[in-house]
């Protein structure tokens, strides 16, 4: 039986999706799955760019804004609300576009890798946690992760808490790391037809938008922004290690100063970019897109592959 069509635009920070996605779901009748692993989250809204009500153009987003920074929420609960919201999309006849920079949040989708269900050790997540507090103690976390399944390890960042402690967690829960896991779960293959797509960019132009995004973003008050969710949240969210956000906090806790924060948010800001140029590049079939090209330049790209 053929499978339904959905369409995908990835790439890294800065360089246009969301803008993409919104023009081509008004040419195409469709609308839009986020698949941003921080959009996901309430009132964290100037750090993760998200996409303003003016932005969306009167095309449904789906997948923002849902979540509170003090809960968890996994790649195995975002393939299956994705993959209720693509239903919900193409039950009412029109096309489901899926938008992100998260690659893991994509590739679960694309290649149909399934995440059973896990019984998590509270105490041992809690210990992991207050072991990577300290930077000498996330360090020996990312060795230990490192050990354990080198493959997971090589695409994230050294400072990335909660991918690092989830590598950890889900070996001791099963005794297979992470990798081995998902080599299992490919099996039944993906459940939609994905076209997937990709932006990539001159490094010199991405690394001009970064910086200027990271000025905007600290102009619109994301140091206020910070502020408000360490004051809301009774529990230290976890999305608060988030890009940006980790950095305001350092600022707050006086370990760095002003220019340093704005500094470093901009230098990791570029190191994520890149690496998620090099995660959506292992995918063979995927279609490259120039940002520097007009939206509709572009949108004619996506539309003749679709039609190959």
């Amino acid at each position: 039986m053929k499978k339904d069509r959905v369409i995908v635009i990835g790439g890294p920070t800065a360089s246009g999706k969301t803008g993409l996605g919104v023009q081509l779901a008004k040419m195409v009748n469709g609308e839009v799955v986020s698949a941003d692993s921080m959009q996901i989250y309430k009132d964290m809204d100037i750090g993760t760019a998200k996409a303003t009500t003016e932005e969306m153009d009167g095309i449904k987003h789906y997948l923002l804004d849902f979540v509170s920074p003090d809960e968890r929420y996994s790649v195995a609960e975002f393939k299956k609300d994705a993959e209720e919201k693509i239903a919900e999309i193409l039950a009412k006849g029109k096309v489901p576009i899926v938008v992100g920079g998260t690659g893991l949040y994509i590739d679960t989708l694309v290649y149909g890798i399934e995440y059973p269900e896990i019984e998590f050790d509270e105490k041992y997540r809690n210990e992991l946690l207050e072991r990577a507090e300290t930077e000498q103690g996330l360090a020996m976390l990312y060795e230990e992760a490192k050990k354990l399944d080198p493959e997971a390890v090589k695409k994230i960042s050294e400072n990335d808490i909660k991918r690092i402690t989830r590598i950890l967690e889900i070996y001791k829960a099963t005794g297979k790391n992470k990798t081995e896991m998902e080599k299992i779960s490919r099996l039944n293959g993906p459940k939609y037809d994905y076209k997937v797509f990709a932006i990539d960019m001159d490094r010199e132009k991405l690394y001009e938008r970064i910086n200027l995004r990271v000025d905007l973003m600290i102009e619109a008050g994301l140091v206020d922004e910070v502020k408000r969710i360490v004051a809301k949240y009774d529990k230290f969210p976890t999305a608060m290690q988030g890009l940006g956000y980790k950095e305001v906090v350092e600022f707050l806790d006086n370990k760095v100063t002003y220019e340093e924060m704005i500094e470093k948010i901009k230098q990791e800001t570029r190191r994520y970019a890149k690496r998620q140029l090099t995660w959506f590049r292992k995918n063979k079939d995927i279609v490259w897109l120039d940002g520097l090209l007009q939206k509709e330049e572009n949108i004619d790209i996506i539309l003749k592959a679709l039609e190959a």
